[in-house]
């Protein structure tokens, strides 16, 4: 992961892809752990919580296997990962909800077991453990089309390219959705009242 050297970080992977694109699944495995590591630092970042994170990575990978016939090079290797993460992403969000109204409904109390536990990691200052949930609030607060373009963009740092061609859609559409999404994070209440920033 990462301690690739750096004469395999600028030539394998992407002979490593070619090789897996011809159903080497070695050379795919080898590639698993060049983007394992990348993977889950945004699948954390999207997510808030390790053991979620690793989950999601994992099954990014899996389903990244089994549809790399789809992979057409038009963005970065990475971006169409993140592409597949966030996707999975949203059905664990929509499998978490409907448990809950499940329960509600049944008259069963509400338990935030199992959810992201949003408390500072040791590694890190209350400060910042603080802001990165209040960020995710914000976020949570978008439609899921602009989400996926704020965090190709300031996430993966995806370039306005790379996101139209990892989501399957116009450059236009993708400049669009970020100034939406942009706009409605400024109006949020509580936004402009931090002293830094979105």
């Amino acid at each position: 992961m990462e301690s690739i050297t750096l004469k395999t970080v600028s030539v394998e992977p992407a002979v490593l892809l070619a090789r897996a694109r011809q159903g080497d699944s070695e050379a795919f495995g080898e590639l698993c752990r060049f983007y394992e590591a990348p993977l889950r630092r945004r699948a954390r970042a999207l997510c808030g919580d390790a053991v979620r994170a690793d989950e999601l990575a994992q099954d990014t990978l899996v389903s990244a296997w089994k549809s790399l016939a789809r992979f057409d090079g038009r963005c970065q290797f990475l971006t169409w990962l993140c592409a597949i993460l966030m996707h999975h992403h949203r059905g664990q969000l929509r499998s978490h909800w409907r448990r809950w109204f499940g329960a509600r409904a049944a008259g069963a109390e509400f338990s935030r077991a199992g959810w992201a536990d949003e408390a500072p990691q040791p590694d890190a200052t209350l400060e910042a453990a603080e802001r990165a949930a209040w960020v995710r609030q914000c976020l949570a607060r978008l439609p899921a089309r602009h989400r996926e373009v704020v965090f190709l963009r300031f996430y993966n740092n995806e370039s306005l390219a790379g996101i139209a061609a990892g989501l399957n859609c116009s450059i236009g559409t993708v400049k669009s959705r970020l100034f939406h999404a942009l706009e409605k994070l400024r109006q949020l209440p509580g936004v402009r009242a931090r002293r830094d920033p979105l």
